[in-house]
């Protein structure tokens, strides 16, 4: 599989600092590169860092302060893993007291020597009559909000808002939300990314990021779902056979493990999975990114087209990316012909006598015919010795012929042929069909050329005109479509061939990147 090779050797790595930038250079240098940075120290002058310690005393301290607030929790029985899938867990609202104990109660035990976590995984939570969980460890303060500008009423916990300064190099944002992350216990987030830029502030733990350039690799939930965020792999034991591409997601993969008061800069879009320890603290900022706040809704779907497209276009160019042949082209003497205007009349007159073609043409025309005369008459044998015996004999009428409906350059020998031919050597090989045998010519366009064939025809076609005259060019055409008896049908033919790729290319498109498979069909496996 080649999607991964270019785009992972291109990969930005992350960018580490131990001075903290100012706004201007964050603004200007960092944020706009849209890659993960980090701060070293960057929060070590908060209260936070020192007060809310849980090895010294800083859960009695958070108890004292912000206990009677009534926070919302997320509920797993898949824990250590909480994902986001709404089906996955439940919010359930809880004293910020009770969650507290339970911290202190898992520390205890952990200072007992005894492993409740891994012992609580045997069985199912159940909330007992005193309204508290009889398995806290699979409960995970996720996303609590202590700044929400948007929704102030949803704000649980902003009496820590004194505690939590803002990052001089954030002073020029608009803050969307600040928030709480905490666990009693070891914890994992699935694997997903933010629609906003974050800044995650973290006593300890380490961090697994992939680009959004990785999003094929990671089996992304259906945009229209819940979560449509979030990854559908599980990482630690993937099924390859389900997901095949998940087998190069290493290949993107960038982890760091962070110290207390490091900050992590996540760029919108970049997935992410993090590895808390137990009693783990973190705090979170929010922003839009530039780029999305500049984004005009009256242009909504002039983005949504263009994108698309590109991302279409990539991704045809990777069904026919099959760098091991590049090397093996059939050039025809190409090197000696000149790229602006090839002489017409006689130059067009010499390629349509078989016998002053040179060999490696000839052998090109004499598979090309073969492969047209096995798929149009599979019965039939060929008499493959003299070049100008490799005719089809005969156009079949009976319509019983499908065209094949392929879409990998190396399951279709036909466009595997024409995609070895240098353009103005398979030029050379389409004029002799031409002149010598032009129903065989016929029932490759009509009968034999499947999508990718179409495809590649085409864009060889888009090359040679790049080579050659105008007046060649014209010539060329006039030669190559006079040969069927309905030239429109000929033009139709390529067409509706390009347009099936690109089809196809689009499918792939959006299982890839949506995780949306179109018209309930499979997407091409690569």
């Amino acid at each position: 599989m080649s999607l991964s090779s270019s785009s992972a050797a291109s990969l930005q790595r992350m960018r580490m600092f131990d001075k903290i930038p100012s706004a201007e250079e964050f603004i200007s240098e960092i944020e706009p590169l849209n890659v993960p940075a980090v701060f070293s120290g960057c929060i070590k002058n908060w209260k936070a860092f020192s007060q809310w310690n849980p090895s010294n005393g800083g859960l009695d301290y958070l108890q004292e302060k912000a206990g009677s607030s009534t926070v919302e929790a997320m509920l797993s029985q898949q824990a250590p893993v909480f994902y986001g899938d709404i089906r996955s867990h439940e919010r359930v609202s809880l004293p910020f007291s009770t969650f507290i104990g339970y911290c202190k109660d898992n520390l205890c035990d952990r200072c007992d020597g005894e492993d409740s976590f891994l012992e609580s995984k045997k069985h199912t939570p159940t909330e007992s009559h005193t309204g508290q969980f009889e398995f806290p460890e699979q409960i995970y303060l996720a996303q609590v909000p202590i700044l929400n500008i948007e929704c102030t009423e949803k704000v649980q916990l902003e009496c820590l808002r004194e505690d939590v300064e803002m990052p001089p190099f954030l002073e020029s944002k608009t803050i969307s939300s600040i928030n709480l992350w905490m666990n009693s216990a070891q914890s994992r987030s699935s694997t997903h990314y933010d629609p906003h830029h974050n800044l995650l502030c973290i006593v300890s733990g380490s961090v697994v990021l992939w680009p959004p350039s990785a999003c094929p690799f990671l089996y992304p939930r259906p945009i229209y779902g819940e979560a449509s965020n979030h990854s559908t792999l599980d990482l630690d034991e993937p099924n390859f056979c389900a997901h095949p591409r998940a087998e190069h997601s290493d290949e993107y993969s960038q982890k760091i493990i962070l110290h207390g008061g490091d900050a992590l800069f996540i760029p919108e879009g970049w997935y992410h999975q993090v590895d808390s320890e137990t009693l783990t603290i973190a705090v979170n900022f929010w922003w839009r990114s530039d780029m999305m706040s500049g984004l005009s809704d009256h242009m909504d779907s002039y983005y949504l087209r263009r994108i698309l497209r590109r991302l279409i276009d990539k991704e045809m160019n990777q069904l026919l990316h099959l760098p091991s042949l590049v090397d093996d082209k059939i050039d025809g003497n190409q090197s000696d012909q000149p790229k602006t205007r090839v002489p017409g009349g006689v130059q067009l007159r010499q390629m349509s006598v078989l016998h002053e073609m040179d060999q490696l043409a000839v052998s090109a025309l004499q598979k090309l015919v073969s492969l047209v005369h096995e798929r149009v008459n599979p019965n039939q044998p060929v008499n493959s010795t003299p070049a100008n015996n490799l005719a089809v004999e005969g156009k079949d009428e009976s319509n019983e012929i499908m065209k094949p409906d392929l879409f990998n350059l190396k399951d279709d020998p036909v466009a595997l042929l024409l995609w070895t031919l240098q353009p103005l050597a398979l030029r050379c090989v389409l004029l002799a069909m031409a002149h010598n045998f032009p129903r065989t010519l016929e029932a490759l366009i009509l009968l034999v050329l499947s999508p990718v064939g179409a495809e590649v025809l085409t864009r060889k076609f888009e090359e040679m005109d790049q080579l050659i005259g105008e007046e060649d060019r014209s010539q060329f055409y006039q030669i190559f479509y006079g040969v069927f008896d309905n030239q429109i049908a000929a033009m139709d033919a390529l067409l509706n061939g390009k347009e099936s790729f690109a089809r196809q290319a689009f499918k792939n498109v959006l299982d890839q990147y949506l995780g949306v498979h179109f018209d309930g069909s499979k997407p091409l496996v690569k």
